[in-house]
């Protein structure tokens, strides 16, 4: 197996593959593994040019340099043993399709076993934290074929992972700006935005949410363009408790525009310390409460144009 490269806050990168940021004096349980493999689509955010660290990595360095923390990138799903995963306090998926297939980016993938070892290191006490794309993996069934059970909800039938992360990607129409409601103004990031944000972004339709996630913030859907968006507002970013594991979930990420957004940068931090334990935070489920009409998934159409 292939062990991280340093990465250095200068980002000086070996051409060996996966790579670490340095933080002084980090305890092991401040370790932040961010997992980048893409079975399916590769984003430009989390896609490495001539062995350089990709857009995602470098913010994400930033941010572990900036809180005193130790960050671990990798696209080699061989990491994923129950030994290897006591390493990390937390685990930052940005990923996409089923990672047990090696797929598009070629890189090793994660086995069954794998798979397991991820869901009980969180069920276990672990930290996960889902970005984008996240929602994107370990599809129920199959269903990035997008046959009509994409459009379905499944509940406790839904597949383990989704199940874990709190729901479950459908599909995205055209970019475009759209407004994001905020749930609880008392997590991090989210004080100086409670009339809401508008940002220009890929948005996605998610469905199979878990009845006990706690909302952050939610998709206005008044107004947008597109089929995907034909439903009552739905949730975009949540937080959970898995077992004993503490969850983060955020459906932003795809635009380097977001990234460097600093609403986007304070959230981001506050959902990893959230998955690390340093941040407390409300996890009361309000599903029913913020988006009453979460279950009513877009009719299975042709994509939007």
């Amino acid at each position: 197996m292939r062990r991280p490269l340093l990465l250095a806050v200068a980002l000086a990168v070996s051409h060996a593959a996966p790579f670490r940021s340095l933080a002084a004096d980090t305890a092991p349980s401040k370790t932040v593994l961010f997992f980048t493999k893409s079975s399916g689509w590769e984003h430009d955010m989390i896609s490495r040019k001539k062995g350089a660290p990709s857009p995602a990595e470098k913010r994400m360095a930033t941010l572990a340099t900036n809180n005193g923390r130790t960050l671990e990138c990798s696209k080699d799903g061989r990491l994923f043993t129950p030994e290897n995963l006591k390493r990390y306090g937390a685990i930052v998926f940005f990923t996409s399709a089923g990672l047990c297939a090696r797929g598009t980016d070629g890189e090793p993938p994660m086995s069954p076993d794998g798979k397991r070892a991820l869901l009980d290191y969180v069920a276990g006490g672990g930290g996960f934290v889902g970005i984008h794309s996240a929602s994107d993996t370990f599809h129920t069934a199959n269903e990035s074929q997008k046959g009509p059970d994409r459009f379905v909800n499944h509940g406790d039938k839904a597949d383990p992972y989704v199940r874990m992360l709190g729901g479950e990607f459908i599909r995205h129409g055209a970019r475009q700006k759209a407004r994001l409601g905020v749930a609880d103004t008392t997590f991090p990031g989210l004080g100086k935005a409670a009339a809401g944000i508008t940002l220009n972004e890929e948005w996605y339709s998610l469905k199979d949410f878990v009845p006990d996630i706690h909302v952050l913030l939610f998709q206005e859907t008044t107004g947008m363009k597109g089929i995907d968006y034909a439903r009552p507002p739905y949730p975009s970013t949540w937080i959970r408790r898995h077992g004993q594991g503490r969850v983060f979930y955020t459906a932003l990420g795809h635009r380097e525009d977001v990234w460097a957004n600093p609403f986007f940068e304070a959230l981001l931090t506050g959902g990893i310390g959230f998955a690390l334990g340093d941040v407390k935070a409300d996890t009361t489920p309000n599903l029913e409460k913020v988006c009453p009409g979460w279950a009513q998934n877009p009719a299975m159409k042709a994509p939007a144009k």
